[in-house]
């Protein structure tokens, strides 16, 4: 059987590795960042501007949502891994392909015609509301909106998150 994983945290921001990605890989002590997204998977302009906020010691992977979900089972065990997304939907793919999922920090989704304010960075649509509602009913995932590691904002839009999900 396999051994699951050591997976610090999944991240949903759309804008995958930035300032706020490099805070969480500190504050979570991870040696490997795993940006799931099958356009920067093939894009090595984006991969650059992402290495440069990355710190030398952290590994860094750029692989499309299949491969992530495969090969997150190679782990070692003595790989702890932030693993961040550009969408609800993209969870939901790594989900239904057995990537272990079993909480997911809802941290940047902008806003766009007919999406419904959760929070200051949360906006979510039909189709983000629906594939949370499947991680959370089907996958038994939990949810989190801390911004950032050193914030305490999360409590406040979880709630809404949670009304809007219903």
């Amino acid at each position: 059987m396999d051994v699951k994983p050591n997976i610090k945290m999944v991240r949903i921001d759309e804008r995958l590795i930035h300032g706020q990605g490099q805070l969480w890989i500190k504050s979570l002590g991870v040696n490997l960042a795993i940006c799931a997204n099958d356009k920067v998977a093939t894009d090595s302009m984006q991969q650059s501007l992402m290495k440069s906020v990355v710190p030398q010691d952290v590994g860094l992977r750029f692989w499309n949502l299949e491969r992530t979900a495969k090969v997150i089972w190679k782990a070692s065990p003595s790989q702890s891994i932030f693993v961040v997304v550009s969408s609800p939907k993209d969870v939901l793919t790594l989900a239904e392909q057995g990537f272990p999922i079993e909480e997911v920090n809802v941290g940047n989704i902008h806003a766009k015609e007919g999406k419904e304010k959760v929070s200051q960075f949360i906006y979510l649509g039909k189709e983000d509301k629906e594939a949370l509602k499947t991680l959370r009913d089907k996958y038994g995932c939990k949810f989190n909106t801390k911004t950032s590691p050193v914030s305490n904002d999360g409590s406040q839009s979880l709630e809404n998150l949670e009304s809007i999900l219903g």
